[in-house]
């Protein structure tokens, strides 16, 4: 299984891109969590049969591969928002030749998922999410304030080394002091937003003790772009919610994949999402966390679900009319 990769050049940042698979496959696209994760080691690109799917994945802005490192590039990190990674996710779009693709994502990716599929419906083909969130004010509220009900000890370490000001929200005063120009403060909230974040998916089933992140740029890299989108609501407010938008995805087939065992980001999400959205399936898996196993390999299924409603009945089109090669990439 071959991959090929590059860069593509969007304005104050550089776009990592990798391509695996049949280069005349259905594309389907794949979008990490974070914000300010990676596409990692690249166990994305065996989910999918590469005889069938081009599959294709990106770092988002300011980490991973793409570079500049967010918190390398502090003069530039009001670049860094939802509206201009969906720019990016068409810019590699366009550069690979892709006309439409099936968009798959987690975590945050489903959020970025979304996101993209609202403001680009006829690029989508299908929707296939995996531990489902919007990054609504409710949700950044849960995972940094009241999950504390459940781990008080850790969430009392955690809100005191906040040092937040009289007024301001956790994740705004953790946001503030790591873009702040203070690295070695930075360094320590990066620290300990890394210690919370082990703490409040402890109870998944695949948790493993110990740091997110060894890697120390990763880690302020990590910190400070969830700080950054979770204390602006994922730069969705002011009407943009996904939910207030879900309905307009009617047509578009999705499937949303949910452990019901995942603290950080509970099921509720998904179901409401479900509800406004007439064209979703809502697939609850019940002994996992947010993500796992299991739920990738509904993700896998899912995608194979996509695809089958897009295959042309031999000699006819899905309206019945002579059948026509349609190409899905340039």
């Amino acid at each position: 299984m071959q991959t090929e990769s590059g860069w593509v050049d969007v304005p104050h940042a550089r776009i990592y891109w990798e391509a695996t698979g049949n280069p005349d496959g259905l594309p389907v696209l794949y979008l990490h969590g974070g914000p300010g994760s990676s596409l990692g080691q690249g166990g994305y690109r065996k989910r999918h049969d590469p005889r069938r799917f081009r599959t294709v994945g990106l770092d988002q802005r300011g980490c991973g591969r793409s570079t500049p490192a967010a918190y390398e590039d502090l003069d530039h990190l009001h670049n860094n928002t939802t509206q201009s990674v969906i720019e990016d996710i068409e810019a590699v779009r366009k550069h690979l030749g892709i006309e439409q693709w099936i968009v798959t994502g987690a975590s945050w990716g489903s959020t970025l998922a979304l996101a993209y599929a609202l403001e680009h419906p006829g690029r989508v083909l299908g929707i296939a999410l995996v531990a489902v969130t919007t990054t609504s004010r409710e949700e950044i509220t849960w995972i940094t304030e009241d999950v504390g009900r459940i781990f008080p000890e850790a969430w009392a370490d955690f809100a005191a080394a906040a040092h937040a000001a009289p007024g301001e929200r956790l994740v705004e005063a953790y946001a503030r002091r790591l873009a702040g120009r203070d690295r070695d403060d930075a360094r320590l909230a990066a620290a300990s937003w890394d210690r919370w974040e082990s703490t409040h998916i402890s109870l998944d089933p695949n948790w493993l003790p110990g740091q997110r992140f060894d890697d120390e740029g990763e880690r302020m890299t990590f910190a400070l772009l969830v700080t950054h989108y979770w204390a602006n609501d994922g730069f969705l407010a002011d009407g943009q919610e996904i939910l207030a938008r879900a309905h307009r995805l009617n047509g578009i087939p999705g499937h949303l994949i949910h452990g019901r065992r995942d603290i950080s980001g509970p099921a509720v999400t998904a179901w409401r999402l479900h509800r406004q959205w007439a064209t979703s399936r809502l697939i609850i898996v019940e002994d996992k966390g947010h993500g796992g196993p299991t739920s990738m390999a509904a993700l896998t299924q899912a995608v194979e679900d996509i695809a089958a409603t897009l295959e042309p009945v031999p000699g006819k089109t899905r309206k019945g009319q002579p059948t026509k090669a349609r190409s899905r990439t340039g």
